[in-house]
């Protein structure tokens, strides 16, 4: 039964291998559309703990989809973003057409939906910003400025 999920409706071979590659390596980050190196890498369920939840420091994920418009359009804004914010902090992607699971156990309901982790826990989210560089930006950074601040305290131990 699933390898008929596996056919293409057309019979033209692009589609069957632009299929095949996406089931077989869903890693690839480079989108045809952007010309330009991509900066945020993907990540599956086999990388998703070491990539993202034992991170050093704070890190973003964007769960997308690329069919989803607005994941398009939001792309080159948060690849400029994920330079901006350097190493301070790591973006990841996580295409949940691939990581249904994944997607799942953190209840994404529509794409792109923008997930904040530190220390292993989820410290924010934002579903479907705005796609403008101060919009993204904000949103990525947010969860965050609470430890970047010097002598922050955290407010449940005082």
């Amino acid at each position: 039964m699933e390898s008929a999920r596996l056919q293409p409706k057309s019979t033209s071979g692009a589609d069957v291998l632009m299929t095949n590659q996406t089931l077989a390596d869903p890693r690839p980050t480079r989108r045809a559309s952007s010309g330009s190196d991509d900066v945020i890498q993907t990540v599956t369920r086999d990388t998703f703990t070491k990539l993202v939840l034992e991170a050093a420091g704070p890190t973003a994920v964007e769960f997308m989809s690329y069919g989803c418009a607005h994941c398009r359009a939001i792309a080159p804004v948060l690849e400029q973003v994920a330079k901006m914010v350097g190493p301070r902090e790591k973006i990841f992607r996580v295409n949940i057409a691939v990581e249904e699971e994944l997607a799942g156990s953190y209840q994404i309901q529509g794409t792109p939906t923008l997930v904040m982790f530190l220390n292993q826990n989820e410290v924010g989210r934002v579903e479907g910003p705005s796609p403008t560089v101060s919009s993204v930006l904000t949103a990525v950074t947010q969860p965050f400025e609470h430890e970047r601040r010097p002598g922050a305290q955290d407010p449940e131990a005082a």
